[in-house]
C-alpha cells in the first residue's frame, strides 16, 4: 500500500493465494457460490436505488401532509427493508459456506507445501536461507483471515463498482441545477455542483487517510509476529512442564514469557497511537458523511430549485456516491491487515515451494541404489548447515542383517550420519549406496507424533491396518498394556515417561518390520536390564532386519557384528 509497486506486489500475492484456494477438484462449486453471493449483492444495490426513490416520495408526501400516501410509503419501506434483510442473510449464509470451503483448500495447499520436500525441516533458523517464523500461525490463522478478507473485499469491490455507476448516473440527473456565487469580483456558476463535489470530497479524504495510516501495515505485520512468539513460548512451557518443574525453572520461564509479552505491549502501544492519529480524521469523517450532503444541497432547496423530498433524494444519492467511493477510507485498517497477511502467507508458500539451504556448506552427497543389498559409505564427509566439517569416512560397508553400533563422543556426527543415511541430511560430500527395502529411524528423545497410543505405536501407518490382537500383544510385551482400556479404545498419551516413550518407539519398530532400523539413543532411558531384555526381544522379532544403533554405552542384549567409532582421530572399525 506504499505506492504502485507495493500495490502490484499485493495484487500478485493475493492472486496466487486466491488461485491456490479456489483451484482443484470441484472448483466450479466455489465459483457457483461466489456468483450466487454476488447476485444477491447486486439485488441489494437495486434495493438501495429503490430506497433512494422512496426518500423523495415519502418526504414529498410528508411535506404535503398526504396521510394515505405517507402510510403507503411506510408499507413500501417495510417491504424494501424485508427484501434487503433477506438478501443479506442468504448472502451471509452462503458466504460462510464458501469461506470454510476455500479455507480448507488453501490450508491443504499450504500444508502440502510445508510438508513437501521437508520444508518444515529445511526452513528452521540456522538451516535455510529464508527461515520462516511462526509457520503454525501462518497456516492456522493467516489462511482463515486471508479467505475472509479476500471474499469480503472482492465481493464488495465488484458490487460497489456496479453500484457506483447507478449512483453516479442518478446523482447527475438529480443535480441539474447550478451553484452561483461571487468571488474576487467575478460571478461564478458551477453546473451540477453536487455531482462534482462528491469525488473531490472523497479524494481529499482518501489522501489524508493514507498519509496518516501508512505505517499501520508494518505494525500489523509485527503484531502477528510478536503474538506468535508469545504463543510459541507458552507451547514450549507446556511441552517442557516436567523439566521446568524438576529444575525449579518457574522464575526463568516467567522472565522469558514476560519478555515476549513486553514485545506485544510495545507493539500495541505503537498501533494505539497510530490508530488514534488516523481516527482524529476518520471518525469525524465517518460521522459527518451522512449529514454533509444535506448541508451541501441546502442552497438549491433554499433557492426553490428543490422540494423537501427532492432535497432528501439528492442527499441520499450523494451519500451513496460518497460512501461507495469512501470504501478505501472505511476499510483502511482491514486493508493494512490484509496486505500483511498476504505478505506472510505468500512468503511461507514461496519459501516452502523452494526451500533453499544455507550456502555455507556444500550439498554434494550422492545417494544411489545398491545392487547387493548392502549399505556403502564412500568418501562420505558430512558438514553442518553453517559449514563446519565432520570427520571423513573413507569407505565402509554394512551387509544386510548386520548389527552395527555407532560409538563416539558427543558432537562427532553420529546422529548426523544416521540422518544422512535416512535421506534428510543433505550437507556434505561423498556417496551413500542404499539397499532396497523399508528404512525406519527411531529418533533421539523418543518423540510421540500422535494423539493416542495405538496411533503412536504404528506411526506413520494407520492403526486400522494392524491386527488389534497383535497391537495389544506388542504393547503388553513392552510394558504398556496398562495404557489400553478394556475395549481397546485408544487412550491419551498424557504423562508418558521418557522410558515409556522409548518403549513406544520399539513397538513401532516391531509393528512396521523395517528392513533397516536406525536407532538414535532409542533405549537411553531404560536401565541395562530392561534394555537387554527388550533389545534381545526386538532382535528375535526382526531376525532379518539390519540394526544401526547410536548409543553412548554398549547396547545390552544384542549380539553386535561391527562397531564404528566416530571421533577426532577419524572413524575406526572394530569387528565383534
Amino acid at each position: 500500500m506504499a505506492g504502485k509497486s507495493g500495490l502490484g506486489l499485493t495484487i500478485g500475492r493475493a492472486g496466487r493465494l486466491a488461485y491456490a484456494a479456489s483451484s482443484g477438484p470441484a472448483a466450479w462449486r466455489g465459483i457457483a457460490l461466489y456468483g450466487a453471493i454476488l447476485s444477491l449483492n447486486f439485488l441489494g444495490v437495486w434495493i438501495s436505488l429503490k430506497q433512494i426513490t422512496w426518500s423523495r416520495d415519502f418526504f414529498d408526501a410528508l411535506e404535503q401532509v398526504d396521510t394515505p400516501e405517507v402510510l403507503r410509503q411506510v408499507g413500501v419501506f417495510v417491504a424494501l427493508t424485508a427484501a434487503s434483510a433477506g438478501a443479506w442473510l442468504i448472502a451471509d449464509y452462503l458466504n460462510k459456506g464458501l469461506v470454510i470451503r476455500l479455507r480448507e483448500r488453501l490450508t491443504g495447499q499450504a500444508l502440502a507445501l510445508w510438508l513437501g520436500n521437508r520444508a518444515y525441516w529445511m526452513l528452521r533458523p540456522g538451516y535455510g536461507v529464508t527461515p520462516v517464523e511462526n509457520p503454525d500461525q501462518r497456516i492456522a490463522e493467516d489462511c482463515a483471515l486471508f479467505v475472509r478478507r479476500f471474499l469480503e473485499f472482492t465481493l464488495e469491490l465488484i458490487s460497489q463498482a456496479v453500484a457506483i455507476v447507478s449512483y453516479v448516473a442518478l446523482l447527475w440527473s438529480l443535480s441539474g441545477f447550478a451553484l452561483r456565487f461571487a468571488a474576487f469580483g467575478l460571478e461564478i456558476e458551477i453546473a451540477h455542483y453536487m455531482f462534482w463535489l462528491a469525488p473531490l470530497y472523497v479524494a481529499l479524504a482518501s489522501v489524508i487517510t493514507h498519509l496518516l495510516g501508512r505505517p499501520l501495515k508494518g505494525l500489523y505485520f509485527a503484531r502477528e509476529r510478536v503474538e506468535g512468539d508469545f504463543r510459541h513460548a507458552l507451547v514450549r512451557l507446556r511441552d517442557s512442564a516436567d523439566q521446568v518443574a524438576m529444575t525449579g525453572g518457574e522464575e526463568a520461564e516467567e522472565r522469558r514469557l514476560a519478555a515476549r509479552f513486553a514485545a506485544i505491549r510495545d507493539n500495541w502501544h505503537l498501533i494505539m497511537r497510530r490508530e488514534l492519529i488516523m481516527g482524529l480524521f476518520n471518525r469525524p469523517y465517518f460521522q459527518t458523511v451522512m449529514r454533509v450532503p444535506t448541508f451541501l444541497a441546502l442552497p438549491a432547496y433554499l433557492a426553490g430549485a428543490l422540494t423537501l423530498g427532492g432535497m432528501m433524494q439528492l442527499a441520499s444519492a450523494f451519500t451513496q456516491v460518497t460512501t461507495t467511493l469512501s470504501w478505501f477510507i472505511f476499510n483502511y485498517r482491514d486493508l493494512s491487515e490484509f496486505v500483511a497477511v498476504c505478505e506472510r502467507l505468500d512468503g511461507l508458500m514461496a519459501a516452502a515451494r523452494d526451500p533453499r539451504p544455507l550456502p555455507t556448506a556444500p550439498r554434494l552427497l550422492r545417494r544411489e541404489m545398491s545392487n547387493d543389498g548392502s549399505l556403502r559409505l564412500e568418501g562420505v564427509r558430512l558438514a553442518t548447515p553453517d559449514g563446519r566439517w565432520l570427520d571423513k569416512i573413507a569407505g565402509y560397508q554394512v551387509r544386510r542383517g548386520a548389527r552395527l553400533w555407532l560409538a563416539g563422543a558427543s558432537g562427532q556426527g553420529k546422529t548426523t550420519l544416521l540422518s544422512a543415511i535416512a535421506g534428510y541430511w543433505h550437507w556434505g560430500e561423498g556417496r551413500i549406496t542404499l539397499p532396497k527395502g523399508r528404512m525406519v529411524l527411531l529418533p533421539a528423545g523418543a518423540p510421540v507424533l500422535a494423539d493416542a497410543i495405538l496411533a503412536a505405536a504404528c506411526h506413520p501407518e494407520d492403526p486400522a491396518r494392524h491386527d488389534p490382537a497383535r497391537l495389544r500383544a506388542v504393547l503388553t510385551r513392552l510394558g504398556l498394556g496398562h495404557r489400553l482400556d478394556p475395549e481397546m479404545i485408544e487412550t491419551s498419551l498424557t504423562g508418558l515417561s521418557m522410558g515409556e516413550r522409548q518403549r513406544l518407539g520399539l513397538a513401532r519398530a516391531v509393528l512396521l518390520r523395517p528392513d533397516w532400523l536406525l536407532m538414535d539413543e532409542a533405549t537411553s532411558a531404560l536401565d541395562p536390564a530392561a534394555e537387554g531384555d527388550l533389545l534381545g526381544w526386538l532382535a528375535a522379532e526382526l531376525p532379518d532386519t539390519t540394526f544401526i544403533m547410536v548409543a553412548h554405552r554398549l547396547p545390552a542384549g544384542i549380539a553386535l557384528d561391527d562397531t564404528l567409532h566416530l571421533g577426532s582421530q577419524g572413524p575406526e572399525r572394530k569387528t565383534a
